[in-house]
């Protein structure tokens, strides 16, 4: 069975451990099938090779439990949001059947997180249409997250898992890309502070859990309001 629950939609092969390993590890806890689309192979990175880096996610989706781990070979460094893509990524929407997708920020100092972000949402859409790419049954997923780990946008996340039981495996998978990762201060949308890489990960994930009165966390922001069925039941505490 090749169908999901749950799929990040990522540009580049690294980019789901960092901004959503956590969570994504949490629904494979939960018992939900879960997945990855990596959009690109990687080749323009200054780093390794897509060769290796395709070894590195095979590695890191062991340690997440992923179900489905697959790529749509997009070119690095050249992602565009085209009716070529958009039928590409519907495809794959169609036969892994998510319910609920993740995917990149809006904004992103790399090009290819921005255009990848519209890409996703825009073929999310398209994919519930039955006479768009009619050739497969339509299927829309139901939810649209997007990621904001790493962001310093004014917006306050709409909610944060609390990744906090996650958290070692989330860092296990991201030391997984030792050719990316290994001795660097800065990656995709982590900005260099001074500190190794891997701190700054651990940093960012403790200031989201702060927010949940929680040790680790991973932030996500979605279009619509959340809704609440029992106040009586809202966590977090105020003081």
């Amino acid at each position: 069975m090749n169908t999901v629950d749950l799929l990040c939609i990522a540009p580049h092969r690294d980019d789901a451990e960092l901004t959503c390993g956590g969570t994504l590890i949490k629904a494979v806890d939960d018992g939900y099938r879960v997945g990855v689309l990596d959009l690109t192979q990687g080749e323009m990175g200054t780093r390794g090779s897509a060769a290796l880096r395709a070894q590195e996610a095979e590695a890191a989706a062991h340690v997440m439990g992923l179900s489905v781990r697959e790529n749509l070979g997009l070119p690095d460094a050249g992602i565009e949001n085209t009716r070529e893509t958009r039928e590409r990524l519907v495809t794959m929407l169609r036969k892994l059947q998510p319910r609920t997708v993740i995917i990149p920020a809006r904004v992103g100092r790399h090009p290819d997180h921005r255009l990848a972000s519209e890409l996703a949402r825009d073929a999310c859409f398209l994919s519930g249409l039955a006479r768009y790419a009619p050739d497969s049954p339509r299927h829309r997923p139901f939810k649209v997250l997007y990621v904001q780990t790493y962001r310093e946008d004014a917006e306050k996340p709409t909610f944060v898992v609390d990744i906090s039981a996650q958290f070692d495996r989330k860092m296990d998978a991201i030391k997984c890309y030792g050719s990316q990762f290994d001795d660097t201060i800065q990656a995709g949308e982590v900005f260099p502070n001074g500190e190794p890489l891997y701190d700054i990960v651990t940093h960012q994930a403790a200031h989201y859990g702060s927010l949940i009165r929680c040790r680790y966390g991973e932030p996500f922001v979605t279009d619509e309001t959340m809704r609440v069925l029992d106040v009586m039941a809202l966590d977090v505490s105020t003081f």
